[in-house]
């Protein structure tokens, strides 16, 4: 379950939305650091579909297949972007967050579920712009001394301590037996934020969110974009806490990578 409210939800949806329409046309071939391969304008393409394939699941009631379909040819990609992004946004609202639609989460089959899950990933792939339009001047990869095309600006402090609790407790669930030699043992990593904590035992065949534990090997505390954006592998560990067995950290963000790719 959200930890914002819905219509907050959508706030924040429309207005990381806004800002990646904002900043694409900038610079629509500059590359994201935190995405080899991709560029904004792969983002913006990327948006526009995910809003798309969310319309279909909730319209529809089951994924829709097949998927992707063609799509036109030529088409502005911000344009498509942010008229994807209002029709999805329409249906949300209009629905509310208690009508069914299916996701790929068992426990909740809901809108409510893609309010949340599209405000925070629009707000991490606003990030990956920022990040790569602060890395671009005039004549191409920005030097010292050389002005950014934009600043990255952090998470909302409400947005990303929601943001810190769904990729705990949501993207890392589910069935991990299938990664039986990646070192998971059932080690517990503490992560901190703003008054908040979650201990993630990390089990060979599953992760578990607990409300208390000991022997702590590993503990992750910084403000809150900071501790998202590391969580979704956008942040080194600058600003943030050392940590004890930083081993067991490093299994938390291998986990986090093959959830999140």
């Amino acid at each position: 379950m959200a930890e914002v409210d819905f219509q907050a939800l959508l706030r924040h949806f429309d207005r990381e939305a806004s800002r990646v329409a904002e900043l694409a046309p900038l610079d629509p071939a500059a590359p994201l650091p935190s995405c080899p391969g991709w560029c904004v304008g792969t983002v913006v393409s990327h948006l526009a579909q995910v809003y798309e394939h969310k319309v279909a699941c909730t319209e529809l009631g089951r994924p829709p297949d097949p998927w992707p379909p063609t799509w036109p040819s030529g088409r502005d990609q911000v344009g498509w972007m942010v008229e994807a992004q209002a029709r999805l946004r329409e249906l949300l609202s209009r629905l509310g967050p208690d009508a069914p639609s299916w996701t790929w989460y068992p426990p909740d089959q809901t809108t409510g579920f893609w309010a949340r899950r599209m405000a925070h990933e629009t707000a991490v792939h606003r990030v990956d712009v920022e990040q790569a339009l602060a890395r671009t001047g005039p004549g191409g990869p920005a030097g010292p001394g050389a002005p950014a095309t934009a600043e990255e600006r952090p998470v909302p402090p409400e947005l990303a301590l929601d943001g810190i609790d769904e990729i705990l407790r949501v993207m890392l669930a589910g069935d991990w037996s299938d990664e039986p030699g990646d070192g998971c043992r059932g080690q517990l990593v503490a992560v901190a934020s703003a008054g908040r904590s979650w201990l993630v035992r990390l089990g060979a065949d599953e992760v578990l969110v607990e409300a208390g534990g000991a022997g702590v090997e590993a503990r992750l505390e910084g403000d809150p974009s900071d501790v998202l954006l590391w969580l979704w592998g956008r942040r080194g560990d600058q600003g943030l806490l050392p940590r004890p067995r930083p081993e067991a950290l490093g299994l938390l963000r291998h986990r986090l990578e093959l959830c999140t790719q």
